[in-house]
């Protein structure tokens, strides 16, 4: 079998904080994708590819799962230029399928969202056939190919992707090979960091206040309530946290110091 692996030092992944469980095989694989929003761009940029992993990692081993991951959660994510970027790799447990399901399933990350990227193209679908194979031949994966959704309440993989595994996950007819430049290991610019990311203020409501939360932890300025999505502007534990991390950060106070804007987000994320 063929298949492009990216390894985790290409990728730049951080190392895990803890040591892998041993799995010695699987019943078959569980499809995911990331969810919210991926750029389009992503399809003809390569380089999306390489810093939506690395986001995925920063966010799992912060805990935006609900707790903090050792590593990022999936065993192989795949990318719209069948690019197939190693995680936790083979006899590895994952931990994206939901508890008490990892044991079960490896956990395979297609990068397509909600918004934005939606549709996984035929690069995409072949990636995640050489990473299904690969698993098989390699891992000790049974011949199961379920999404997600599959035991476990959620909308991942998403509408199109699910529609392809219930078919059985045919490979697409056969692409036309073309040249893929290499990922930098370069560290993100503020723009790639932040790009998708919003601006949150007091009286915000919105899932990304649970990353600010879960990235506060990270950094040690561990918040009360770590999985609110809300800026409660009453939350005084919470704007003493901020206003803590900014001044350990040094980033200059502007008219609302407690806006949390892309200075905020590149400090907590490199």
């Amino acid at each position: 079998m063929s298949i492009k692996l990216v390894s985790r030092r290409t990728w730049g992944a951080k190392t895990p904080t803890a040591s892998y469980t041993r799995i010695p095989g699987t019943e078959g694989v569980k499809i995911h994708y990331t969810g919210g929003h991926v750029p389009p761009a992503i399809e003809r940029d390569h380089e999306e590819c390489g810093k939506l992993v690395r986001q995925v990692q920063t966010m799992h081993m912060a805990g935006a799962r609900e707790q903090p991951y050792i590593d990022i959660g999936y065993s192989l994510i795949c990318c719209p230029h069948r690019q197939v970027f190693v995680g936790r790799g083979l006899h590895a447990l994952p931990a994206a399928n939901g508890a008490g399901l990892n044991t079960g399933h490896y956990a395979v990350l297609a990068l397509v969202g909600s918004l934005g990227f939606t549709e996984p193209n035929d690069l995409l679908l072949h990636g995640i056939r050489d990473a299904i194979e690969y698993l098989r031949a390699e891992g000790n994966a049974g011949n199961e190919i379920k999404g997600h959704k599959d035991g476990f309440a959620t909308n991942c993989p998403g509408g199109p992707l699910y529609a392809w595994i219930k078919k059985g996950a045919p490979r697409p007819p056969s692409p036309t090979p073309k040249p893929v430049p290499p990922i930098p290991t370069k560290i993100l610019t503020t723009e790639a960091l932040v790009k998708n990311l919003p601006v949150l203020k007091p009286g915000d409501e919105h899932r990304h206040v649970k990353t600010l939360r879960g990235l506060l932890f990270a950094r040690g300025y561990e918040p009360a309530n770590l999985h609110s999505t809300k800026y409660d502007p009453k939350d005084t534990d919470l704007i003493a946290k901020i206003e803590a991390f900014k001044a350990a950060k040094k980033i200059p106070k502007g008219a609302d110091d407690l806006i949390w804007d892309a200075a905020c987000w590149e400090a907590a994320l490199t």
